[in-house]
């Protein structure tokens, strides 16, 4: 833990050891840590000169040094010195560091955008291979500090499908605002209707359209990464990094005019019992719904949430109940128009 505040882990195991006694020796403190007292007193003698620990009282014998001169170093204790006062400045000389490192990071990146060899006037990169595919999209979704936009298309190919789940729930643990469309045929895949129920859970706002025109990351609407066809660079996945710019400002555009137009899909997010006087749909009936409004067959819904048709059907005439409907489009009608999706 203090090693992020510059410590060495001799010195966290003797800061550690002295916040449960009032004061101890460095005898004391080799017994306790398995560290050779020879190794504490120097450690103790670096400490004290950083204002960590101080001299609580003289020792009361001596042992004999080099050439047998006495020496006391073993038997003085140290007590330690108020954290809020002695950790204080490892504090600021950490921030001050950050600060400057975050400098220099944002100096990198101009200065990178401005001499890459695969620019385009500093506004798009060219990434070519499956490594340094999966590694750029990893950077995007793992620095994104506000907001990540997916379009999620067909299987994935640079980067698996778990390595994927693993940086949604990175970003989702940060408070990142995560919104995905997805087209259709995404939910073939198998185990995704798992995974994405997991992430709907976890906060990760998912819609659904019948197509899309390409797969698509952006980050923070500073940055965006879109793949190429693979028949323009031998074979091998590629992609291209946009920076801001006025291309960049027409995918996120692109972006909300599809999520304006898709359907959401919603997840049951326990076990509920569904109610037969209730004037709203359950959660599980929401998820029917969703599926069913993305132009699913009830064979293809009930293989995606796990239910039989049976369960489907009687969840799609509870629904059509409540809507008073006649048909999937009035019921479709009566949705939009109740606020159910």
């Amino acid at each position: 833990m203090l090693e992020a505040l510059g410590l060495g882990p001799m010195e966290e195991a003797i800061y550690t050891a002295l916040m449960a006694q009032p004061t101890a020796s460095a005898h004391d403190l080799a017994r306790q840590t398995g560290i050779a007292s020879a190794e504490i007193i120097c450690v103790l003698a670096d400490m004290e000169t950083r204002g960590l620990v101080a001299a609580a009282t003289q020792p009361d014998r001596e042992e004999s040094g080099p050439a047998g001169q006495p020496t006391r170093s073993a038997f003085i204790r140290y007590r330690l010195t108020p954290p809020s006062v002695a950790l204080a400045p490892f504090l600021v000389e950490r921030r001050n560091a950050l600060h400057q490192a975050e400098s220099a990071f944002s100096m990198l990146i101009e200065q990178y955008r401005s001499t890459a060899v695969h620019s385009a006037g500093g506004v798009v990169e060219v990434v070519v291979g499956v490594e340094e595919v999966a590694h750029r999209f990893h950077q995007l979704q793992h620095g994104a500090r506000r907001e990540l936009l997916i379009f999620l298309v067909g299987a994935p190919v640079a980067v698996p499908r778990e390595d994927t789940d693993i940086s949604e729930s990175f970003a989702l643990d940060r408070g990142v605002d995560f919104r995905v469309v997805a087209a259709k045929d995404y939910l073939d895949g198998p185990d995704v209707a798992r995974d994405v129920r997991a992430a709907l859970t976890a906060g990760m706002e998912l819609r659904l359209v019948d197509s899309l025109p390409l797969k698509m990351v952006v980050s923070d609407r500073e940055r965006a990464m879109v793949p190429l066809d693979m028949a323009d660079t031998g074979g091998e996945p590629s992609a291209i990094v946009v920076h801001r710019s006025g291309l960049l400002t027409a995918l996120v555009h692109l972006f909300e005019k599809e999520w304006a137009q898709a359907r959401p899909l919603h997840t049951a997010t326990g076990v509920r019992a569904e109610p037969t006087v209730d004037q709203q749909p359950t959660e599980g009936e929401l998820e029917v719904l969703a599926l069913l409004l993305a132009g699913f067959s009830d064979r293809r819904v009930a293989s995606q949430l796990g239910l039989s048709i049976r369960t489907v059907e009687r969840r799609t005439r509870r629904l059509m109940d409540l809507a008073k409907a006649d048909s999937r489009l009035q019921l479709g009608w009566h949705a939009a128009r109740a606020g159910w999706l």
